[in-house]
């Protein structure tokens, strides 16, 4: 149902099913796909690949242009996944020469007042609730969880299954499967109850508790419990993406509380 109140460019591609209710402005390269529902006021941009079975909340701004002072006009994109939300008032800008294209992944929940910067990819399964910020080219993995008035700096990496404190500043990466709060933004445990919930055993959870005694519990730098962790802990799935997560952190990752 396309809304006579609303404007589609004549070159938009927008499945049959798609809802677009009045006051919409959708641009010209945009592609929408089947189940898709557009509210009322929001406006997307030149660029825009939304998937199946989204729900655009009023006031939502997809595709404008980066805030980017180094952006010069050149060719990108916005994409958004399957079966995402977006509520209301969240803006998503598009990419620039960097990676030239922002990306948020299937069943998301981007709740209001969020934005998403410039070249950020955003995982499947993530919750960023309201009013959290994303700066430009930042990453955050799968079914990670960001409460309220999160702010990230920019190129920051948000590893999986993570859930950070609302309200909380982060500027350093949060390696996977951790909570993390305080101020400034520090280790604060293993999410065992989102692993639990997402079908995690108890002996995996476990094997995660493992590996971050080292790295925030036994007093060894961050090298050093990296080494330990290589030599005496078995290898697992978990392990060895903690360890390649925390190897590929230029930025460094989050502290321990007590550090």
């Amino acid at each position: 149902m396309k809304q006579p109140l609303a404007y589609i460019h004549p070159d938009a591609k927008i499945a049959p099913s798609v809802v677009i209710e009045p006051f919409v402005t959708i641009d010209k390269n945009v592609e929408i796909g089947e189940g898709t529902r557009i509210g009322p006021n929001v406006t997307i941009l030149e660029g825009v690949r939304i998937g199946k079975n989204c729900t655009i909340f009023p006031g939502a701004v997809i595709g404008a242009i980066p805030q980017d002072l180094k952006f010069k006009g050149e060719d990108s994109l916005a994409i958004i996944g399957d079966n995402t939300t977006l509520r209301e008032c969240v803006t998503v800008n598009r990419g620039t020469a960097a990676k030239g294209k922002t990306v948020i992944g299937n069943n998301c929940l981007i709740m209001a007042y969020c934005h998403v910067a410039h070249d950020c990819v955003v995982g499947n399964n993530v919750i960023m609730s309201n009013a959290t910020q994303l700066a430009g080219e930042v990453v955050i993995d799968d079914f990670a969880i960001l409460s309220g008035a999160v702010l990230v700096h920019q190129f920051t990496h948000i590893g999986s299954h993570v859930m950070i404190q609302g309200g909380s500043r982060v500027s350093k990466d949060v390696p996977p499967f951790v909570t993390a709060g305080r101020d400034p933004l520090s280790y604060a445990g293993i999410n065992s109850i989102g692993l639990r919930r997402r079908g995690y055993t108890n002996e995996q959870i476990r094997d995660i508790q493992d590996v971050y005694r080292y790295l925030y519990l036994s007093g060894m730098n961050t090298s050093h419990a990296v080494e330990r962790i290589t030599a005496e802990l078995s290898a697992t799935k978990e392990r060895d993406e903690i360890l390649l997560f925390v190897k590929n952190s230029p930025r460094g990752i989050i502290k321990g509380y007590f550090e």
